[in-house]
């Protein structure tokens, strides 16, 4: 029995591998953001960092093309409304889908399941139609508000709601007097707190590297997210590679920031949810 649950060698050497793959190109990308646009016809190719990271993000933050700066502080707007939304609508339909009692519960949640069989690429001329209409074009709301809640949130809620949320813990807070909002707030939110960590993250990270949507309604060069910034930067007919590759190492860091802070919870929110299931 042993035998079975022992690390051979070769697995190490296969997950060393696997890391090596993995890394390597994250590295770099950053090594290449720290040396100039020479760097990317070396035969063979520098693994080492270089003495121009300073002034290729001074030139990155001042290229009037790419809007840098204004690209990350959009989109770190943009995630995280989004964010804390999906993650509040979601845990709120999660716990009244699951918990709660009324007509149409079922013919409700088979809609909100439905939405997730349409594909994206389909809503965008309607839901570009409507921003039209409502004068939000390149605006930011036109990007958050269409994503404001989702329907892979509410159904992943709904499934961990059902198996982390006593019943008897709902009732017993009933008839010591709590509301259906207090019930919500302080016994249903702590249990769905892993679930809704993982939530979030993936949301996050998701909105960050959106493209498409901004893409369709923010056509102000002037007003981007990072990711409408960094193609402005690989756009015409000379690209200078190192500073393509600075931008898109600065915009990693965040999404690198919450695996390395949040990692572990990630993990643990992940294995707990497949431990219940």
């Amino acid at each position: 029995m042993s035998r079975i649950w022992s690390a051979s060698r070769l697995t190490y050497l296969a997950l060393t591998l696997t890391a090596f793959l993995s890394i390597f190109p994250i590295y770099w990308m950053f090594v290449v953001a720290s040396r100039t646009s020479d760097a990317m016809g070396q035969v063979p190719p520098p693994v080492t960092p270089g003495g121009n990271l300073g002034a290729n993000i001074a030139r990155l933050f001042s290229n009037t093309d790419a809007y840098f700066l204004t690209g990350l502080i959009n989109s770190a707007i943009v995630a995280g409304t989004v964010t804390v939304s999906v993650v509040f609508f979601s845990t709120l339909a999660g716990f009244a889908f699951a918990k709660l009692r009324f007509r149409g519960r079922n013919a409700l949640l088979l809609v909100i399941v439905a939405t997730m069989m349409v594909p994206t690429q389909l809503g965008v001329i309607p839901l570009y139609l409507l921003m039209t209409k409502l004068n939000w074009n390149d605006r930011l709301p036109a990007v958050i508000v269409p994503a404001l809640v989702t329907g892979f949130g509410v159904f992943m809620m709904r499934q961990y709601a059902g198996q982390a949320v006593s019943t008897e813990l709902i009732e017993a807070a009933r008839v010591d007097g709590c509301n259906t909002a207090r019930i919500y707030w302080n016994v249903v939110l702590p249990a769905l707190r892993p679930a809704a960590a993982v939530l979030g993250l993936l949301t996050f990270m998701t909105t960050w590297n959106d493209f498409l949507w901004p893409y369709a309604v923010l056509n102000d060069p002037e007003n981007p997210t990072v990711q409408l910034s960094l193609r402005a930067l690989s756009d015409g007919y000379y690209q200078d590679m190192s500073q393509v590759f600075t931008g898109t190492a600065i915009a990693t860091l965040p999404l690198l920031l919450v695996f390395i802070v949040f990692g572990r919870q990630i993990i643990g929110g992940i294995m707990e949810g497949a431990v219940k299931a």
